[in-house]
């Protein structure tokens, strides 16, 4: 099980960090992916734009390869299971663990006149998302493993209080390693809401691509063989890596140890690799978009789903709780 935010377009790191891991888990899992438009709330209150960005993200995901017919593909809003959860695990969450939360002191940074209850208890709903499905391995990038531990730490208490009712849920990775893929000026990860321009969208059009990779910061070049790079190197290097072939990863690398390397033709080079790999996904994104009938079948359906794994799961979680009078 996992979810994406409909707060604006879908970037690379979305795409690395959690989205391909879905298509890949689809043929082997029962899979429970969610537009989590109740976690936007948290920072985005003004509904206008909602509906949109919530068809976008689904068109989004659906344009990467995840199958409607495969997995429950649903708006967390669909299935009102999730608030009861969420309602009965606040009792179980304490104040002081909540505000240590990494992400709870960023939005607070970001949103300094918003901070409301719900972004406090965002890892409480998150574990709600989870758990509702009982579900044991949840797709997610790197920044969410302090997030997941928390879903570890509430579940628990619950089985510990009520009994046995939930799997421990833990990251899951083909590769291993949670993936962070890096933002163009080296400052962090790729993000929805900060540095735009450091960062590339699945509905970037081919130009702005260019534009994007031709800003990434460099510098003059290593001047002795086989230096060690700088962390703004190596992120132009780990962007490579994700969309490059093996030949042409080679030949930079080759050029940077024998301190011959330009970046002008590296960046360039980049930049044409992520349009091949961007420009399929945006122009299925937009086909899909002009179809919204079908965009709300796939909801309906994967509501269903989803309500269906729910109402089991509830009605475990009452008779554990003594709720059944």
């Amino acid at each position: 099980m996992s979810g994406i935010r409909p707060t604006g377009f879908l970037h690379l790191g979305n795409y690395f960090g959690a989205i391909q891991n879905y298509v890949k888990m689809q043929d082997e899992f029962e899979c429970y992916f969610m537009v989590a438009d109740l976690h936007s709330l948290t920072t985005h209150p003004d509904t206008s734009e909602l509906k949109t960005n919530v068809y976008r993200v689904l068109a989004e995901n659906i344009a990467c390869g995840l199958d409607p017919d495969k997995v429950a593909l649903y708006c967390q809003s669909h299935v009102y299971e999730t608030a009861e959860l969420y309602l009965y695990l606040n009792m179980l969450a304490y104040i002081g663990e909540l505000e240590k939360t990494v992400t709870f002191k960023d939005k607070v940074r970001l949103h300094p006149e918003n901070i409301n209850a719900g972004l406090l208890t965002y890892p409480v709903l998150q574990t709600a998302d989870i758990i509702l499905h009982r579900a044991s391995y949840v797709p997610v990038g790197k920044d969410q493993e302090q997030h997941l531990e928390m879903a570890r730490n509430f579940s628990n208490r619950f089985n510990f209080r009520y009994g046995e009712i939930f799997p421990e849920p833990h990251a899951f990775n083909y590769n291993q390693v949670l993936v962070k893929v890096p933002s163009l000026d080296g400052s962090g990860k790729m993000s929805k809401s900060e540095n735009q321009l450091a960062t590339l969208f699945l509905a970037d059009e081919d130009d702005l691509i260019r534009k994007k990779v031709m800003k990434a910061k460099t510098d003059n070049g290593p001047t002795e063989n086989n230096s060690d790079k700088p962390d703004y190197i190596e992120n132009i290097f780990g962007l490579m890596r994700l969309v490059s072939s093996e030949d042409v990863i080679a030949k930079f690398e080759h050029d940077y140890n024998h301190c011959v390397i330009r970046y002008g033709d590296m960046k360039k080079q980049l930049a044409e690799d992520m349009v091949s790999f961007i420009s399929p996904i945006r122009n299925k994104v937009n086909d899909i978009l002009n179809d919204e009938a079908y965009l709300k079948r796939v909801m309906q359906q994967g509501a269903e789903k989803a309500r269906k794994s729910a109402k089991a799961t509830m009605e475990l979680v009452r008779e554990a709780m003594g709720l059944h009078y």
